[in-house]
């Protein structure tokens, strides 16, 4: 017995000591992956700047491109990235053009747009834009179809078919468990809840839904058209026909350039080059193009400053993850930027389908206590809606992108009531309590009349402090703002002509805003808010039991919105300004 207990124990240190030594090997390795990658590269003379757009593009840029949750590297791209750099490569004589590869593309429309302007902007310096795939999806297309050339794999696939706008129910599912939801809410296109609620689209929300994509695919079709210069009448045609499906239809409707295989292009860019075709390229990926002309130093070290608050995700009471907006954390981002004399403007890019409606007050509120003693202006990006809207509306000056999804001013109240459930599971339950409706957000017993008349009451306020709010950055009567409200998503064209945004452009837009309305000059510094999670910080979320949860899901067809929305559906209960349904133009 003593010697298994010794064997035992040297087992275990053994398992012990090994797991030290291959946990400092991995420390070692990922220091060496992190200093590979944070290299800065040369920039040779007759480059292009080869931007492979084939993942999800988000608003800001990694802290770091390793990924240890998933012990690789985050290939995401950041749009501050992308513009920074094709920014930069314009006045940079060693960049010749631009390359860009596509294939899926994650991102929304209004992102596209941002990149089209910036692509545009660089053509108009006299250097060339390239681009090639084996797959050109829709999104991927639009964003080729900036370029001085498209070109296409003879043997590859191409979609352009349209918009679609595809909602996902639970009521069935719901019933069938014994669930029945408790919704209060304000506005007639409010339709947040409907997934809970309906079976299927109601008529308002369908009326609200076919407008929005009307409006987006005409700004889409319009740039389309316009880059390759083909009639809007001739591209629905042809898209509703299904004549485009083969590639030598794309090269005779004029929708690419030619069709020929990569290493084709790749001679193509030699050419322009003015490099030999018995040599390479060269070309300088964007990430570390990015790290390079941030390593040498391009940024001023001015002492007029600009803050960058990048708001993504979904609005929450209290601290959350570094995924979604915090109602404390970006208060007092806000707070700090206006206490700092070295920051002379403020933009805030807003990227967020709403939340919490109290949180949404509490960062408005920082947002009007900052106006007037700096300036401040909100870049929206794909979508700024709901509590989106919310934090938005305030500022000095509201700049939105067409394809912005925005608007959806309404508020709701969700929770659920059970006791089906737990029936069939054979639980039960009993209370003692001091009044009447101490439990009233219980999940065991349903509402009462005088108890829904109550929501229905706290819900008809805070849909008024909504519309206040409003109406004073806005500058319009409750009345006009009540027009345009009741919970209705708006396209960015559309959000312009009824008044809830001034202008069309991106974030380097609202960045050149608030620089004129600072009045800083050529220099000033950027500085991004708020602090990014380090790799570890961000691995200890990655491993998280939400996170194995959340990714669990997807391998059944959940998509990363519908888990959160029905997670956040059973975790926060309470009133809410938030978005359709987590709404996805595809």
């Amino acid at each position: 017995m003593k010697n298994f207990f010794s064997t035992l124990l040297a087992s275990f240190l053994g398992v012990l000591l090994t797991t030290i030594f291959l946990f400092f090997v991995f420390i070692v390795v990922l220091g060496a992956m992190v200093s590979s990658q944070n290299k800065p590269q040369p920039v040779k003379n007759n480059s292009v700047l080869y931007i492979p757009v084939n993942t999800q593009i988000i608003d800001r840029q990694p802290a770091s491109s390793i990924n240890l949750g998933q012990f690789g590297i985050d290939k995401r791209l950041g749009l501050n990235q992308i513009l920074q750099s094709i920014e930069h490569a314009k006045t940079d004589s060693r960049i010749k053009g631009i390359y860009i590869e596509t294939s899926i593309v994650e991102t929304g429309y209004a992102t596209i747009d941002e990149i089209r302007l910036a692509l545009t902007d660089f053509r108009e310096s006299g250097k060339f834009v390239v681009s090639y795939s084996d797959i050109y999806t829709q999104k991927s297309y639009y964003l080729a179809s900036a370029s001085d050339k498209v070109f296409f794999n003879p043997a590859g696939m191409f979609m352009l078919n349209g918009l679609r706008i595809k909602t996902q129910h639970y009521k069935k599912a719901l019933e069938n468990i014994g669930v029945e939801p408790v919704i209060v809410k304000m506005g007639k296109y409010k339709s947040a809840t409907e997934p809970f609620e309906e079976y299927k689209m109601s008529d308002n929300n369908k009326e609200q839904m076919n407008a929005l994509t009307g409006s987006m695919w005409k700004n889409i079709s319009e740039k389309i058209c316009s880059s390759r210069q083909i009639n809007e009448d001739t591209l629905d045609f042809l898209i509703n026909n299904l004549l485009i499906g083969s590639p030598e239809k794309l090269l005779g409707y004029k929708l690419v350039d030619s069709l020929v295989y990569k290493a084709d292009v790749l001679d193509y860019l030699k050419n322009l080059c003015d490099i030999s075709l018995g040599k390479d390229l060269n070309a300088i990926s964007i990430g570390d193009y990015s790290r390079t002309i941030s390593h040498g130093g391009i940024k001023s070290l001015s002492d007029s400053k600009i803050a960058v608050i990048y708001a993504s995700g979904a609005i929450y009471d209290g601290e959350t993850d570094g995924e979604n907006i915090s109602g404390e954390q970006y208060a007092r981002e806000i707070r700090l930027a206006r206490r700092d004399s070295s920051i002379k403007a403020i933009v805030l890019r807003v990227n967020s389908p709403g939340g919490s409606a109290v949180a949404s007050d509490v960062i408005l509120d920082e947002i009007a206590r900052t106006r007037g003693v700096k300036p401040i202006v909100v870049s929206m990006g794909d979508m700024a809606a709901s509590g989106g809207y919310y934090i938005s509306c305030q500022a000095d000056s509201v700049i939105a992108g067409e394809n912005t999804i925005t608007g959806s001013i309404g508020v709701f109240f969700r929770a659920a009531y059970a006791k089906a459930l737990f029936d069939k599971m054979g639980v039960s339950f009993d209370i003692v309590k001091t009044h009447e409706h101490t439990d009233i957000f219980s999940i065991t017993r349903p509402y009462t009349h005088d108890e829904l008349d109550f929501l229905q009451r706290s819900i008809a306020r805070t849909y008024q402090l909504f519309m206040e709010r409003v109406s004073a950055g806005r500058a319009m009567s409750i009345e006009q703002v009540d027009n345009i409200a009741q919970g209705r998503v708006w396209s960015g064209t559309d959000a312009k002509r009824n008044g809830l945004i001034d202008s069309f452009g991106g974030l380097n837009d609202a960045i050149n805003a608030a620089k004129k309305l600072a009045g800083t000059g050529a220099k000033y510094q950027l500085v991004e808010l708020p602090a990014q999670e380090t790799a570890f910080e961000k691995l200890v979320r990655d491993l998280s039991a939400e996170a194995k949860f959340n990714k669990a899901l997807g391998l059944f067809g959940f998509d990363k919105p519908s888990v959160g929305q029905l997670a956040n559906w059973v975790k926060y209960q309470g009133i809410m300004a938030e978005m359709p349904f987590y709404l996805t133009v595809e």
